[in-house]
């Protein structure tokens, strides 16, 4: 189980071959426990799929198609899947057992306000204000920046930079002691070699 945790933690499973398997594997299938809506939409959305990718085969070729399509999903959900693990993992991040979970402070403090120019913010519907959207999903996106504006609360919470969104991707593990999100590296520095010396 921890060999399989790293690799999925590798940035090239993570953010390459991740989305592949995401978005044209694991959502192309029903899950178990389904609702009858949620099963016809999947089915539904594979035929339409389906059509799209026969039709453009037919048009183009379907070499051309699936170079165009897997470049496509290897960039689009590359860094669709990026902006979402930054949105939610990151050193300061709030993570509790269950039994002492709370709702407002996962939505405040489990989420990022991810700071992005304007133009990528607007590309991207205002999803960086992650942390409005959780406290409340029903506010649409070209309503999250005034939300953020007009209370106080959101004011509050820190922007996640670029730069600072980076030292994101080495966070894997959760520190109970320190209560934040660490790399394997600082892990086996902190946990790993002081118990084998002790034990040497």
């Amino acid at each position: 189980k921890r060999l399989g945790y790293r690799l999925f933690r590798f940035p090239l499973i993570t953010f390459g071959l991740g989305p592949f398997y995401m978005f044209g594997i694991a959502h192309r299938i029903v899950r178990k426990g389904a609702s009858k809506r949620e099963r016809n939409n999947v089915w539904a959305t594979n035929f339409i799929l389906l059509g799209i990718a026969v039709g453009l085969s037919f048009l183009m070729g379907w070499k051309s198609y699936l170079l165009i399509q897997g470049m496509i999903l290897f960039l689009g959900g590359g860094l669709g899947v990026l902006l979402f693990y930054v949105q939610h993992q990151f050193e300061e991040v709030y993570w509790e057992h269950h039994n002492e979970w709370d709702y407002y402070s996962a939505a405040i403090e489990g989420s990022s306000y991810y700071k992005m120019p304007k133009i990528l913010q607007w590309f991207t519907g205002n999803i960086g204000i992650h942390h409005v959207h959780h406290l409340s999903p029903r506010i649409p996106n070209y309503k999250l920046q005034q939300a953020q504006d007009e209370n106080e609360i959101f004011q509050q919470v820190p922007p996640l930079t670029f730069r600072e969104s980076m030292k994101a991707l080495y966070c894997h593990l959760w520190d109970e002691n320190q209560r934040t999100l660490i790399g394997f590296r600082a892990a086996h520095k902190l946990y790993i070699k002081p118990r084998r010396t002790a034990q040497a």
